[in-house]
């Protein structure tokens, strides 16, 4: 490996990790509260979660990405769209807004390969790899990471579709690359709209098929409601992966180790 560069100040400046590894005993995966944010957190007078919507045991802090996972890998077995996806190479998380506004980022899919599936891409000459993350010993091939409080303050069509939307996105050979359309609009399709009521007719037929019904009740309320009920909404916290230069002879046993516990 290259030596490291010295800062100014003669200390060795901080090399960026290409390994992220959680799972074991001393680097645990990390998990954090879900803050409410504005008028978000306040549940109003009567607005308590109704009883018959299940979403685990009251008082006990309620594990957005656990449920999430559950309910990708219920709809991974039942639509042929997504019978390609592996929720044991994807990993769930979560990222606190920054604000109580409806709008903005809802949730997103992070390759964690480049096109076709490749390890590195080089860009002006020099060669990039995206950070690679493990779990218990085995590498995630995707990060899907949801916006809370704002995910779970919308109506739950919109919820279950933004669902579908991202798991959309794996790519049909789940490399770690992203579904690539013809054309100019390599993501989206060219058309944003058509993309949406596909996505939404995925959705339909989804809960027409009577799927485990609270496999997906937690959808049906929002974030007040479930820190009312459970005390805590957490969620699986980590760095979003970075695009790293190596050089030309490194190879992935050579990369640097990096067990985190905080992001």
């Amino acid at each position: 490996m290259a030596t490291a560069r010295r800062r100014r100040t003669g200390r060795p400046a901080r090399q960026t990790p290409l390994l992220y590894h959680w799972g074991g005993t001393h680097d645990p995966l990390p998990v954090q509260e879900v803050r409410g944010v504005g008028r978000t957190g306040h549940l109003p007078f009567g607005g308590e979660a109704p009883p018959w919507i299940h979403s685990g045991p009251p008082g006990e802090p309620f594990d957005f990405c656990g449920y999430v996972r559950r309910l990708c890998a219920d709809i991974a077995d039942r639509c042929d769209e997504f019978r390609h996806v592996r929720t044991d190479r994807v990993l769930f998380a979560v990222t606190q807004a920054r604000n109580g506004r409806a709008h903005g980022l809802q949730a997103r899919v992070t390759p964690l390969r480049f096109h076709g599936g490749a390890l590195y891409r080089r860009h002006r000459g020099s060669r990039y790899q995206v950070q690679r993350l493990f779990l218990h010993g085995r590498e995630m091939l995707y990060l899907m990471t949801f916006c809370l409080p704002r995910f779970l303050n919308q109506a739950f069509d919109d919820k279950i579709i933004t669902l579908f939307h991202e798991l959309f996105h794996i790519g049909p050979r789940f490399d770690g690359d992203l579904r690539r359309h013809a054309g100019r609009y390599a993501v989206h399709s060219s058309s944003q709209h058509r993309y949406d009521e596909h996505m939404a007719k995925l959705a339909r037929a989804y809960l027409a098929g009577d799927p485990d019904p609270d496999l997906h009740a937690f959808l049906r309320l929002n974030f007040a409601q479930l820190k009312h009920r459970h005390g805590d909404v957490v969620g699986t916290v980590v760095p979003r992966p970075k695009l790293v230069p190596v050089t030309e002879d490194a190879e992935p046993s050579e990369v640097i180790h990096a067990a985190v516990r905080h992001p």
